[in-house]
């Protein structure tokens, strides 16, 4: 009964670690459906990119406020998992604060853990006050009913509860080393603990009560970040992982350049070719015809689709859309959002057959809706907000490229300017020879 709890701690732990394994291994190959791209030119290019955006919230300034309230939320969350390796540590040997032998150096860590578990108390809590009380409208749009909202706001609670946990199991520790229980090494600095939790626990005066306090909050609080870390892949907050490899693989070109598809370029070029043979027979293509554009997540590259997974639903993307803003139905962060719930349909089909088993339904058309894509002006605005880089233009132009190209559903005036250029060698609807019938007056 004595190795009990580090029996029933090292189960749970790996048990959290198998999980977790198995979701990201779903995640790569769900990642992998998508067309191979090269993203690994300019690599110190790609480094200084992930350290500035990623590392560095580069991109998250633009609003300082909540800049100011992410950078609180995101240093605690790195830093205070140094504790957390103390944590399995003395859960795995049953020890008790085990790195307490680094002394004062001890006490300061300690001690700067709490004042930033505090902050992201206070960050959480604001955060929830902007989305549920203020209602900022980018968190209110149609594409966050639901799951999405609850999600956000679920993440929040666990935050909060987290901290709240922490503060506890370090309060009631303090009131036990005041007590000289034994196994309770005096050592760490509660700045937060000593006037929030502590003060409350010390009235009971009861050790076995104290005790109980400080073991459940202890439990708690780890059993809580192995749900938190299994909870990842089914959250908008993968982001705390893929957003290091999404902004390294991100764009490097200018935002504006659009790139070109590769069968049209090399027709157009033999077109041009003054040496090329116009009777020659097409070479057999080799397998099945490549798709123009994208009509579904599979026709998308592997960086699309690490965009869908990375995004953060933050909103800023669709808060910065000049179609969104005027009243149209497109919104960036619901193209993301599609594209992941497409993903993640086609993930369960695989998983319950075997293969993927065509389920009659598409990314585009299904899923994203024509009104939409054509709304988009490919300002890229969009990709400007993104604070990790996600490019939603890429995959509106590839939807549209289908729709033109193999469906031939352009709008009207499109279909017009096209034929017109086709014709007339030029968007207006006048023959060549009228060209210069402007000048005769």
């Amino acid at each position: 009964m004595k190795y009990l709890p580090n029996v029933v701690f090292l189960f749970l732990m790996i048990g959290s670690i198998w999980f977790f394994t198995k979701n990201v291994k779903k995640l790569i190959r769900n990642i992998k459906l998508g067309k191979e791209i090269s993203r690994f030119d300019h690599p110190k290019e790609r480094w200084k990119t992930m350290i500035r955006v990623a590392l560095g919230q580069g991109k998250m300034g633009v609003r300082p406020i909540p800049a100011i309230l992410h950078t609180f939320v995101y240093v605690g969350f790195v830093l205070i998992n140094i504790e957390v390796v103390e944590i399995l540590i003395d859960g795995v040997f049953g020890t008790h604060r085990i790195l307490s032998f680094l002394g004062n150096f001890y006490n300061l860590m300690i001690g700067f853990f709490e004042i930033l578990a505090f902050l992201v108390m206070i960050s959480c809590i604001i955060f929830w006050m902007r989305r549920n009380i203020v209602k900022i409208s980018r968190f209110w749009k149609p594409e966050m009913k639901g799951w999405p909202k609850e999600d956000a706001n679920y993440i929040l609670y666990m935050e909060v509860a987290f901290m709240m946990a922490l503060f506890t199991m370090n309060g009631a520790d303090q009131v036990l080393q005041q007590m000289n229980v034994n196994h309770y090494t005096h050592a760490g600095s509660f700045p937060i603990s000593s006037w929030l939790t502590a003060p409350l626990i010390r009235q009971f005066n009861d050790v076995t009560f104290i005790f109980i306090v400080e073991r459940t909050a202890w439990w708690f609080h780890i059993v809580g970040i192995f749900f938190f870390l299994n909870y990842l892949y089914y959250s908008k907050h993968l982001h705390i992982i893929l957003a290091f490899p999404n902004t390294w693989f991100s764009k490097l070109e200018p935002k504006a350049e659009i790139n070109n598809l590769k069968a049209v370029t090399d027709e157009v070029k033999m077109m041009m070719d003054p040496n090329a043979d116009p009777y020659a027979t097409p070479a057999e293509p080799q397998g099945e015809p490549e798709t123009f554009g994208a009509k579904d997540v599979f026709d998308l590259n592997q960086v699309q689709l690490l965009n869908a997974y990375t995004c953060t639903e933050c909103g800023r993307c669709t808060a910065e859309c000049p179609a969104n803003i005027t009243g149209k139905k497109l919104s960036p962060r619901k193209i993301m959002m599609d594209t992941r719930d497409r993903l993640e349909t086609i993930s369960q089909n695989i998983d319950l057959n075997g293969e993927f088993l065509d389920d009659g339904k598409t990314l585009v058309n299904d899923y994203i809706t024509p009104e939409e894509l054509w709304a988009c002006t490919s300002c890229n605005a969009c990709t400007q907000a993104c604070p990790i880089n996600i490019d939603p233009l890429s995959i509106i132009i590839d939807l549209r490229r289908y729709l033109v190209m193999e469906q031939s559903a352009a709008p009207q005036e499109l279909n017009m300017m096209m034929s017109n250029v086709e014709n007339n060698g030029a968007p207006w609807q006048f023959n060549n020879a009228d060209r210069l019938n402007w000048a005769n007056d």
